[in-house]
């Protein structure tokens, strides 16, 4: 099993690779059928961090020796990952003195081809029954303040008519709910998840997002009031929120 828990991005923490089993809520070893290759942490990583706006197409990568460091896998792996990227057309490689790895200019366009429904339903299943189980466990016994900063991601998607920063917005907040309710070790986890979405499902339009956010904020508000079914219900309607 690949230690997933490295540094790669803003959304990492200092802690535990993973959770100890029986520790937390979930076993977070184990994704749906198997747990993510070398190959496959290196690519949903890098598309989490195009999605979280700290990289961007055009931009260069670090060198493989640190990403090999940031990920805690060998520098072979993130060399063959990053090559088989430049082959699908999501990475550019330049020579010379200005050389190196780059995010393709038309990440996008690339990535569109790559939607694959069947494994993303299979990910955004094992993502509901993930912040369900959080939410279940965390319900009642949740620090003043510890939903603070969550709740400034939702303020901000209410304020907020980019859609690109929308898509970020959104994406943070499901990371910082994870950290918030399970901790660090629970964090990478849902970054592997939803590294692995941004490549596979088409991202969701403002008007989406704008719905699913008023499910945020009844999740919040329900978290506050200690009531756990609510929450839990909070936590299955953004699976199907639609524009009202």
């Amino acid at each position: 099993m690949v230690n997933a828990a490295g540094k790669f991005g803003p959304y990492s923490q200092p802690g535990p690779a993973r959770p100890t089993p029986g520790a937390g809520v979930l076993d977070t070893r184990v994704l749906p059928g198997r747990g993510p290759t070398g190959s496959e942490l290196v690519r949903s990583r890098i598309a989490l961090r195009v999605r979280l706006k700290s990289m961007a197409p055009g931009d260069r990568l670090p060198d493989v020796g640190v990403l090999a460091e940031e990920l805690g896998i060998s520098e072979i792996t993130v060399r063959r990952a990053l090559e088989g990227m430049c082959q699908d057309g999501l990475l550019d490689r330049r020579r010379g003195r200005a050389g190196g790895t780059f995010v393709a200019s038309d990440w996008d366009t690339v990535v569109a081809l790559m939607h694959d429904s069947d494994e993303a339903a299979s990910l955004d299943a094992f993502h509901l029954l993930l912040e369900c189980g959080l939410v279940a466990h965390a319900a009642g016994g949740i620090p003043d303040g510890r939903l603070d900063g969550v709740r400034a991601l939702v303020d901000d998607m209410d304020r907020s008519d980019d859609p690109s920063r929308l898509l970020e917005l959104e994406t943070r907040f499901h990371l910082d709910l994870a950290e918030a309710l399970g901790g660090p070790g629970i964090r990478e986890f849902a970054a592997d998840l939803l590294g692995r979405q941004c490549l596979l499902l088409p991202a969701p339009g403002p008007d989406v997002v704008r719905a699913r956010n008023r499910c945020h904020a009844d999740l919040l508000d329900e978290l506050a009031r200690g009531a756990m079914a609510p929450a839990v219900d909070a936590v299955k309607a953004h699976q199907y929120a639609a524009p009202s």
